[in-house]
This record gives C-alpha cells, structure tokens and sequence, in this order.
C-alpha cells in the first residue's frame, strides 16, 4: 500500500470530533433507553436468535473491530454478509422496518463510545473488502468509521462501490465542524423520505 497523503492537524479533527461524538452518544444514550428496550423485545418476539448482529469490520489504519447493529434477518440467512435491499426475503417485519429508517444502526452507539466509530464518517467495510479498495477506498481508512457518512447522504447502497468511495474520500479531505453537522441533519432527512429521494453522481457538481 503506498504512504497515504498528510492529512490537516486542526482543532476538531485533533479533538472536537471526539467531543462531539462523546456528547452525542451520552445525549443519544438517555434519550434513546426506551426505544432500544422495545426494540429489543420486539426482535425477541417476532423470530428466534440474538438480539444484536455483531459482525467484524474495518476500522480507522484497517483495524478489525465488533461492530455492533439490531438484528434484521432471520437468525441463520443462507446468504450471509450480502447486501440488503428493501424486499430481500430474509428480512423480518420488524428488520425490514428498522433498516427503511436505519434505526437497526443507532445500536453503534457504543462503538463511538469505545472510540471505535464516530457519528460521522465512511461506513465501516467488510475486512474482505480491503483488497477491492481502489485509490479512494484506501483514503477511508485515515479516519473512524462512521454511523452516516457522505456517501450515506448521497444515494448509499443505489451508489456503486466506486461511486461511494469518491464520496469517502471526499469527506477524509473536507472532514470539519460544519460538514459533520450537516451530514447529521441531512442523515435525519434521508431517514425520514429514503435513500433514493437523495441518489446523487458524486462526479456532479460537489455535495
């Protein structure tokens, strides 16, 4: 792998990114206890199998860390590690609507807490997929995952690869206070109308 480039040493991306994140995930946690409880019970009660899907995944320099999300599918889907889209047959009711609002990912809250993502970034990839990483790909791994990313916010599983990855890199060279919280705010939008309505050619006129 070739030296990736120096990226800027400022203030937030030093600090005020972690502070963020703790605020955030401490706010998140208290607001959302009740919602993870009823969350809970209803994946127990609707099929059999744990709660949590735990599952490996890059991380910032290409470390491996337990990411954490509520289970959607069934326990024990014959196509694991694929990507789902709305419909998919494994899907179960409850998983089908937590994944329209992305609400199965805000378990990850614990792993910004654990320092291992952050509420913004690149979407943490399948350790397989390192070896499909092109030039941009590569960029991603220079900082923490992230719960929403810029890709995320830009058409995310109706993007290739490639196309998602142009986005990452983006964020990597352009990460600061404002992108963050704009990302989040449009991240609330994208819940609330899909992913689709967003679906944008990163070789377009920038995000």
């Amino acid at each position: 792998m070739t030296q990736a480039p120096e990226l800027p040493k400022g203030f937030y991306r030093r600090h005020g990114k972690r502070l963020l994140d703790l605020f955030l995930s401490i706010l998140a946690l208290i607001l959302l206890a009740p919602f993870f409880l009823i969350v809970s019970v209803a994946i127990r009660l609707e099929s059999p199998g744990p709660i949590l899907y735990i599952q490996d995944r890059l991380g910032l320099h290409g470390k491996i860390f337990r990411a954490f999300k509520f289970r959607t599918m069934t326990h024990a889907p014959r196509t694991p590690d694929h990507e789902i889209h709305p419909g998919d047959p494994e899907l179960t009711r409850v998983g089908a609507f937590l994944r329209r609002y992305k609400l199965d990912e805000l378990v990850q809250v614990f792993n910004v807490l654990a320092g291992q993502m952050s509420w913004v970034g690149p979407r943490p990839a399948l350790p397989r997929q390192l070896t499909e990483y092109d030039a941009n790909g590569r960029k991603r791994l220079l900082v923490k995952p992230g719960m929403s990313g810029l890709a995320q916010v830009h058409g995310n599983i109706y993007l290739s690869w490639p196309e998602r990855w142009v986005y990452d890199a983006r964020y990597v060279e352009e990460c600061s206070l404002r992108l963050d919280l704009w990302i989040i705010w449009r991240t609330i939008a994208v819940m609330l109308v899909g992913e689709e309505k967003f679906l944008k050619d990163p070789e377009s006129k920038k995000a």
